[in-house]
């Protein structure tokens, strides 16, 4: 199954996608977030949407297909060819950093460049979204706790990130650094979550395009860890680092600018588009 959410930005509408038709299950959901993940709704909502009669939609814009989840926890530097390009040593344990939720707009949003930045940069990545509370989960059980998995766009500015001294976390949460859907995937329809394809296109022209068998530590060991230090709450993102192919790690590097479109996509998982434009309040 494939949830969305519909509509105008701040107003979406909970919705599924089956085959290729997009429905309406606002009349039986109130939204994708924590309350519906941590009280069974993935299992409710496909047991009704089996029987039900649901009403189509056509979907002119598609928001984050999850309600502003509680926290984004991402991963650094967990493609060893990332890791290469940007001059890094492959980490011995995972790189955690967070996104502000406020980066959060919808997967074909435009992607505003802030106000004093000249190193904005993208990254694919395959988003993890959890489904149950989880606390020091065992690697072996971390599964059992994973909803789904939606394709995010992870833009960093660069000099905010690694030249203003302090945690990444400055370079990352900016507004609109978080484009994410167009759907959440349940984990049922993905065979193989570490062998999917992710790739990333500027301008039409190929910048990215790696594996998910190329993951330095897996989704599994991710929830398991990211578990140890904090309560991951239902709803919450795990993104899980990106492949080599970034601006930052070209010679000479390659940063956005207004006008730039890039393109993206995950195996199974659909594809975004994003334009860039300038800083406006």
């Amino acid at each position: 199954m494939k949830l969305i959410r519909f509509g105008e930005a701040g107003k979406e509408k909970p919705g599924v996608m089956l085959s290729t038709i997009c429905y309406d299950v606002s009349a039986y959901v109130n939204d994708y977030d924590e309350d519906f993940f941590a009280n069974d709704g993935l299992k409710k909502l496909e047991q009704f949407v089996a029987t039900a009669k649901l009403p189509v939609v056509n979907v002119d814009r598609y928001g984050c297909p999850v309600k502003r989840p509680s926290k984004i926890v991402c991963i650094g530097l967990n493609y060893s060819d990332h890791a290469k390009e940007t001059g890094a040593t492959p980490p011995p344990e995972p790189v955690i950093f967070f996104k502000a939720t406020t980066a959060i707009v919808g997967p074909n949003d435009e992607v505003m460049i802030p106000r004093d930045s000249v190193k904005t940069d993208w990254e694919v990545e395959l988003a993890v979204v959890i489904g149950r509370k989880a606390s020091y989960v065992e690697e072996a059980e971390a599964m059992d706790y994973v909803a789904g998995y939606c394709l995010h766009n992870d833009i960093s500015e660069r000099e905010f990130q690694l030249e203003r001294s302090g945690t990444w976390d400055k370079g990352k949460g900016c507004d609109t650094f978080a484009p994410i859907g167009p759907w959440l995937v349940t984990k049922d329809e993905v065979k193989d979550v570490h062998a999917l394809r992710l790739w990333l296109t500027l301008n039409g022209e190929k910048m990215q395009d790696g594996s998910t068998s190329n993951l330095i530590f897996n989704v599994p060991f991710l929830v398991s860890y990211v578990s140890k230090f904090m309560t991951l709450l239902p709803g919450d993102i795990i993104s899980t680092g990106t492949p080599a192919g970034v601006g930052l790690g070209m010679n000479p590097p390659v940063y956005l600018k207004p006008g730039d479109v890039m393109e993206l996509g995950i195996d199974g998982l659909g594809t975004s588009k994003q334009t860039v434009i300038a800083f406006k309040k």
